[in-house]
């Protein structure tokens, strides 16, 4: 009973504590302007820094997304169908949570290890003393930064994914240019791309938030930086896959 006592209170500690952060980051977007070479700084960081592993990683899962396809429905439908099936899976969900993912594994983790290391060392209470509030000069940029980065770095991944899809389906599969390009023209439909950008928008918020919220709440030297990082990116994930139901739940009805 205690244990489930506790853990309800932690729960209960956890979603009070994100919120009053969204609150505060809320609060001091006003004061973006003054913060320019913050949010470039994190731009910098969260996006360019990103895109090695965002495309090593899409360019492949858009190979094997176009090989899967064709596997499967090689005698079925005609082989037009199969850009179809690569473009679909990409836009509305490989592209978004693949990215989501390695950017939470990447960026989150460097947020918490960041900001867990300032909290360690009182560098955030410095801060505090000084009248500068953490949270607007801290987090409001990396949240910024997230909601921005994401959205772009997802349409690279699709890009980038696509391109695989199309080598193999050329050089592997004996596909067409023109068959697997008609495919994915034919059956192409906006709301299913704005809906994995709406995706990505919130996954952004959800890496900065999780990331800033376990590094401010780090505790006990080098261990509790190591007890931040882990729980940053576990919390980033899960919540990246919830929402990612949720938002598909409200867009694709």
């Amino acid at each position: 009973m205690d244990r489930l006592i506790r853990g309800f209170d932690q729960v209960a500690s956890f979603v009070g504590g994100v919120f009053i952060m969204i609150f505060d980051v809320g609060k001091s977007i006003p004061r973006l302007p003054r913060s320019l070479h913050l949010l470039v700084e994190q731009m910098m960081s969260m996006g360019v820094d990103s895109l090695p592993i965002v495309c090593l990683t899409s360019v492949f899962i858009g190979m094997v997304t176009t090989f899967q396809a064709h596997f499967q429905t090689q005698d079925y439908v005609p082989v037009v169908y199969v850009s179809m099936s690569v473009s679909k899976a990409i836009m509305i969900e490989l592209g978004p949570i693949m990215t989501g993912l390695v950017v939470a594994g990447r960026v989150g983790s460097s947020i918490a290890a960041e900001l867990g290391t300032m909290k360690v060392t009182e560098q955030i209470d410095a801060l505090e003393t000084l009248a500068i509030d953490p949270v607007g000069y801290l987090v409001m940029p990396r949240f910024v930064s997230g909601i921005i980065m994401l959205p772009v770095l997802v349409i690279i991944s699709e890009a980038v994914a696509i391109l695989g899809g199309l080598l193999v389906a050329v050089f592997g599969l004996g596909i067409s240019l023109h068959t697997f390009l008609t495919g994915l023209r034919i059956h192409f439909l906006a709301r299913e791309l704005f809906g994995g950008l709406i995706k990505a928008f919130f996954f952004g918020g959800i890496i900065a938030i999780m990331g800033s919220y376990h590094g401010f709440e780090a505790r006990g030297g080098a261990e509790g930086v190591g007890r931040a990082t882990t729980r940053a990116v576990v919390s980033s994930s899960v919540l990246i896959l919830i929402s990612n139901y949720l938002i598909a739940r409200l867009v694709f009805r």
